[in-house]
């Protein structure tokens, strides 16, 4: 069974072409960029075949999809004879708010659903919609999933969830701890188990997925009992671009002091913070790496200050299960930062992670990071949230 995945964002789609019946081999996949502007830029990689890169006008996402399709299809450079292969699509949905608890195929009313939460996910969730809506139209006959970033978290306790405002904005408008990444999450947290040789449902486990954006999960038994993200994205640990977790008497006062409106006090935490306003240049961990090696002093408060507020998260998820029984990083940084990942789990002899620097001299691969007889394993597992998304489609249009 080939399934279509698609990553919708407010400018760009991201796909692959899943083989399920090849054990989940990527036929193709790419990237529609700068949609909307005045020229866009498509890139698409068969797998037998070299990668190419067109630029051309790209009014909108459905122009965007009009192209993925005849890349596929393409004499030269497509996978399949026609459009009847594709057997499902998989939506990667941002925000499922409490509605949606697990990935779901998609009718009128789900549509509906997810049209409601816009709201709450304004940057995600209107680009995710218009990739249903598209896919709907040029497919009709094809069914369409949803996996929402939002659903593994849905099994949170409300003191986990809830935030110390007025109650009625809970009831009323549904303000509360959502959580992201859920799909990476639930990933790899049984994957390391499985590595492990350990039972996922008897461990305790906290997966710090680290990449522009930035979350981390604590999951006991299984479900996810607390997460660092919050209503939005922005809240918990310091990300590329975005703040993390910030007294907000901080962002009224620069608010007033600057005279900024609300847009521009949204792109202050989303986009003009986090390790990029700290050294006011690039939110790029390497670069800070570099920084670091050439001693610059703005740099290295940067990488401290990164690693430190992971460590605590750490630490405040060890405390809320009552111990941890194994502490996995993933993501771009947490998967290939060598030098975040010993900042992280150096001294944490507390939890008993006897940390092993010998081994943590990897990139990209799957690897256990503590010696053979540490208490408390930590590991490096590699993510694949497309293959998440293409599992939950199968399971659901079988």
């Amino acid at each position: 069974m080939k399934i279509l995945v698609l990553n919708c964002g407010s400018s760009s789609i991201k796909y692959q072409l899943v083989d399920m019946l090849k054990d989940a081999e990527i036929m193709a996949k790419g990237i529609v960029e700068r949609i909307g502007l005045d020229m866009g830029v498509f890139t698409h990689k068969p797998r037998y075949w070299d990668k190419y890169s067109i630029q051309t006008p790209i009014s909108d996402h459905e122009t965007g999809i009009k192209l993925i399709l005849e890349a596929l299809l393409d004499e030269k450079h497509g996978v399949i004879p026609s459009l009847d292969a594709i057997h499902a699509v998989g939506h990667r949905v941002a925000h499922g708010g409490e509605f949606f608890h697990e990935s779901m195929v998609l009718g009128e009313n789900e549509v509906e659903e997810i049209r409601k939460l816009c709201e709450l996910a304004p940057l995600h969730n209107p680009a995710n919609l218009m990739g249903i809506e598209v896919m709907m139209k040029v497919l009709p006959n094809v069914k369409q999933v949803g996996v929402f970033d939002t659903s593994f978290h849905q099994t949170m306790p409300i003191e986990a969830f809830l935030y110390a405002i007025p109650y009625r904005y809970y009831e009323e408008n549904k303000i509360r701890r959502y959580g992201f990444h859920g799909t990476s999450h639930r990933f790899v947290a049984p994957k390391a188990a499985e590595i492990l040789g350990k039972k996922y449902e008897d461990l305790k486990i906290i997966v710090c997925h680290l990449g522009n954006g930035a979350s981390i999960c604590a999951i006991k038994n299984g479900v996810s009992v607390d997460t660092s993200m919050g209503f939005t994205p922005v809240e918990g640990l310091i990300m590329g671009t975005r703040c993390g977790d910030l007294d907000l008497g901080v962002l009224l006062y620069i608010a007033e002091k600057e005279g900024m409106d609300f847009k521009a006090m949204n792109a202050f935490i989303n986009k003009k913070s986090g390790i990029a306003g700290i050294i006011n240049g690039s939110s790029d961990m390497r670069d800070i790496e570099a920084g670091c090696n050439a001693g610059d002093e703005r740099s290295i408060t940067a990488f401290k200050t990164y690693c430190y507020r992971i460590k605590k998260y750490i630490g405040a998820y060890a405390a809320a299960m009552n111990g941890v029984d194994l502490i996995v990083m993933t993501g771009g940084v947490g998967e290939n930062d060598i030098h975040v990942r010993s900042e992280v789990l150096s001294n944490l002899q507390y939890l008993g992670v006897d940390f092993d620097p010998e081994v943590n001299n990897v990139r990209g691969v799957d690897q256990l990071l503590t010696k053979p007889d540490s208490k408390t394993a930590a590991m490096a597992i590699t993510t694949d949230e497309e293959l998440v998304i293409a599992t939950d489609t199968l399971n659901l249009v079988q």
